[in-house]
């Protein structure tokens, strides 16, 4: 018997179809050991040793591998053909030598770049040992992960409160996303203006030219600064009487692109089907191992031979041979490192035409963009004819100017186009009637128009990932767990498919680039990148490379020890001053000062640092007791003094009722306190205006919590009110989340008591759990519903009693059964090991009290 060993249990199944009786094919789950969360892990003291630690899923795998192997004539390593399928390979060779489980058994190794049975069975043919030299690369960035991550992390959290932590290429990548909010907000529009006329020609047919010389001179963008210069010209285009000056009509070919490869994948996936990055691995990793594409991980963007004549043969067969170029059109990566020659991301066989696969909706809208672009990857050019007419008027002032172009024949985009971050509109894309030079042309009409420049957009998916590409930073590996982590850590938030960072980004950013500037560079992080590939090609030893580095790196380290806070806030102050201290309000005027305290006229605001993470705060405190939350969203939440701004007297209690604005943002407060006793205050609840605040809606908060009525079971109350999570009734000790903050005000009894009975029947789950958002199907192998279902705490999924919370990267929507399965799998792995060590803690206990 030959064990084989693969990465998961869909490839292990697709595999053993095609090996037979002789081979049992096994899955590792993926990585089987890793390095703990601890410091310690990585002893570059000790030359870098590294330790290595396997949980109780990982080592129940190693066992079953290993019980397996036990009398077995060969066992075969077959993980994906990459860096990281070389790094489970190894790790599973080391477990299996420790174990000395592979006494008398031969070891192959075999890579194979798609999973059909003709690549698998050349790649059993084509045996040879694990790689060391990728091997090293791995550890080499695993190293030097981790030794950023626990050596930077702690930093911040003693510098910063509120951080969370830092990585040494999702730091980059935070960096771009900030640095491209900052040139958005201290953006200045410039004011341009156009002149366009519209034009008859002889024939009746109607075209737009736009104003492109004016006085002999070519115009640019902002030769027309203003209305006044605009009118001018517009004066001088109405004059009329034009004719033909000049035409050029040229040939044009617009060559197809080459097929995918990992982030060009994950780009156009996002584009054209919104996909996330990590949504179009998961699709990708399902069709790899069903064996319908290549290995969907690579920077290679050519083809196999066998490839070029599958497409070529469809192209003939379904599009014809004018088609059809002479020779296969081959490809050279623009990429200045690509990390393995591995084929491009392509159909595994051409004849599989997307309507004939029958997989789930992503893997099919995946599949459907792999087979059109492969297969247009290899089709002739689009072909057009651009045409230019220029037109002068009868006194020679006003030169027009009018571009068109016609597609004279489609050729690969009969198949494919590629998407576009942006949808701007091509002013060459329209046709143009027929004219000659000297033909007249009528003037129909003429009109100026005002623009102004627009400052970059934010990053997408599909931008951020072409924008770490063109820098040469990550691999087609990280892109997406690099964007997932961002996420996770709350550093960035997606609004419209757009990037925006959030405070805590920000600060942790602006902190880098001041004390670690060199770390979060473009250029430093793409040479480590570079390095770490030297490395997989054998031409520089791993550890004289992680030495280098850790020298460096750790005196920068040893500096920040000395770092005052005050220094820190300094720092901070400088470089987010245009985002915390902004010079222009929302009205527009201008601030003399905007760092002075609106409150004392006097002090300075400055950013501060609380446990909760940073607020801004009036230099003179305590004398001046103003404070506001780190960003100021509204205008009128500056405004606010800590003294707080009158809105009345409460009738029932006299006292004072004033809107204020503190750390965690404005809230409204009832007196002063006194005797040791804090006033009553309420936070102006997600979606209020600041400014609509008046002394009935401060009242109606400080109410809170308001009582709906008794239970009719027990007499008890049920309340309403605002918490962290958002609005709420609650029955005891049973609390039901509401749609919104009107419900806290406005919910009467019944719903509020059937509201508590949903919640008592589904405790984990609320309302969602008694009607699920979505039913994905029953359990593959242990049968019962899986469903999907809107929590407290976030969306999740449930099988039986086990509920598993969804990654942030994955909504509702868009989560798949087999996604959902593994979820619950993790989930209930968990919940065995923590009964376990709760019963051997138990059973210690018990053993040393019966002592």
């Amino acid at each position: 018997m030959k064990v084989v060993v693969v990465e998961s249990p869909a490839k292990a199944k697709t595999i053993n179809k095609y090996l037979g009786k002789d081979y049992q094919v096994l899955a590792s789950y993926g990585h089987i050991r890793d390095l703990p969360s601890k410091d310690g892990s990585v002893d570059p003291d000790n030359d870098f040793e590294m330790v290595w630690q396997a949980d109780s899923k990982s080592s129940a795998r190693i066992r079953e591998i290993a019980e397996a192997v036990k009398g077995a004539e060969k066992l075969i390593l077959a993980t994906d053909p990459d860096r990281e399928g070389e790094a489970i390979s190894w790790h599973l060779l080391e477990a299996l030598k420790k174990r000395r489980a592979l006494k008398g058994v031969d070891v192959e190794r075999v890579v194979f770049n798609a999973i059909t049975k003709g690549a698998v069975t050349q790649a059993m043919e084509q045996p040879r040992e694990v790689d060391d030299e990728l091997v090293e690369a791995y550890l080499a960035r695993r190293a030097l992960d981790y030794l950023v991550g626990f050596n930077l992390s702690p930093v911040l959290w003693r510098k910063l409160p509120g951080s969370r932590s830092a990585g040494r290429v999702q730091s980059v990548a935070l960096r771009l996303i900030c640095q491209r909010e900052l040139e958005i907000e201290t953006f200045k529009p410039q004011e341009y203006w156009q002149v366009k006329a519209q034009m008859r020609a002889p024939d009746g047919a109607d075209f737009e030219a736009r104003l492109h010389t004016l006085d002999g001179k070519t115009l640019k963008k902002f030769d027309l600064p203003n209305a006044d210069t605009a009118e001018d010209a517009l004066e001088a285009v109405r004059v009329g009487g034009y004719t033909v000056s000049a035409i050029e009509a040229k040939p044009v070919k617009r060559n197809p692109p080459p097929p995918f490869i990992t982030s060009t994948l994950q780009q156009d996936a996002s584009r054209r089907l919104g996909f996330t990055a990590r949504r179009t691995m998961q699709a990708a990793q399902k069709l790899y191992e069903e064996g319908r594409i290549t290995y969907m991980r690579t920077d290679g963007v050519n083809m196999a031979e066998e490839a070029y004549h599958g497409a070529r043969e469809q192209i003939r067969s379904s599009y014809g041979a004018q088609y059809l170029p002479e020779k296969p059109r081959r490809y050279s990566s623009k990429q200045k490192n690509a990390q393995e020659a591995h084929e491009a991301v392509r159909p595994t066989d051409f004849a599989l035409h997307p309507d004939q696969y029958s997989g789930k909706e992503d893997e099919w809208k995946l599949y459907a963009l792999i087979w059109r672009r492969a297969t247009a990857s290899q089709m002739v050019p689009a072909e057009f004819e651009r045409t230019t007419i220029d037109l002068v008027s009868k006194d020679k002032r006003a030169g027009l100017r009018a571009s068109g172009q016609v597609l004279v024949f489609d050729g690969f985009i009969r198949l494919y186009t590629e998407g576009r971050d942006e949808d701007a509109e091509d002013e060459n894309d329209k046709r143009l009637p027929k004219l000659r030079e000297g033909d007249p042309a009528d003037l129909l009409k003429a009109d100026s128009s005002q623009h102004f420049t627009e400052p970059p957009p934010r990053y997408t998916e599909a931008s951020l990932v072409k924008k770490l590409e063109e820098l040469g930073i990550g691999r087609p590996s990280t892109y997406a767990s690099i964007i997932s982590v961002l996420q996770d850590r709350d550093y960035v938030r997606l609004d419209k498919k757009r990037f925006i960072p959030e405070d805590k980004g920000r600060l942790v950013t602006a902190f880098l680039e001041n004390f670690f500037r060199r770390y979060v560079e473009y250029d430093f992080t793409a040479d480590l990148e570079e390095k770490l590939d030297i490395i997989s090609d054998g031409k520089l030893d791993w550890k004289t490379f992680l030495r280098e580095f850790w020298q460096e790196f750790q005196a920068q380290i040893g500096e920040t020890k000395e770092l005052r806070v005050s220094q820190v806030l300094d720092a901070l102050n400088e470089t987010l001053g245009p985002y915390v201290f902004p010079a222009v309000d929302s009205e527009g005027n201008v601030r003399e000062n905007p760092r002075q305290c609106p409150q004392c006229r006097e002090g300075e605001l400055s950013l501060k640092l609380g446990r909760h993470g940073a607020f801004v705060g009036c230099s003179r405190y305590p004398e001046c007791k103003f404070t506001r939350a780190f960003s100021v969203d509204d205008e009128a939440d500056q405004a606010i003094s800590a003294e707080g701004e009158a809105l009345g007297d409460d009738p029932e209690t006299g006292l004072p009722v004033t809107l204020r604005s503190g750390r965690f943002g404005p809230y409204v407060q009832l007196g002063e306190g006194g005797d040791g006793e804090k006033p009553k205050r309420s936070s102006i609840p997600k979606g209020w205006e600041v400014a609509d605040i008046d002394l009935d809606k401060a009242l109606m908060l400080l109410s809170l919590p308001r009582e709906v009525g008794a239970h009719p079971e027990d007499g008890e109350p049920i309340l309403a009110n605002i918490g962290r999570y958002g609005p709420y009734v609650n029955h005891q000790k049973t609390y039901a989340n509401l749609p919104g903050v009107s419900d806290v005000f406005e919910i009467g009894l019944n719903r509020a008591v059937s509201l508590i009975a949903e919640k008592r029947a589904n405790p984990r789950g609320g309302r969602g759990a008694a009607k699920p958002l979505r039913e994905l199907g029953e359990h593959p192998e242990a049968g019962g519903a899986v469903t999907v279902h809107e929590g407290r705490y976030g969306p999740y999924v449930k099988h039986g009693k086990t509920n598993a919370t969804l990654p942030k990267d994955v909504s509702p929507e868009d989560v798949t059964l087999e996604r959902a399965v593994e979820l619950v799998a993790e989930r209930a792995a968990k919940s065995k090991s923590k009964s376990k060590s709760s019963a051997k803690t138990k059973k210690k206990t018990k053993a040393a009290g019966s002592k």
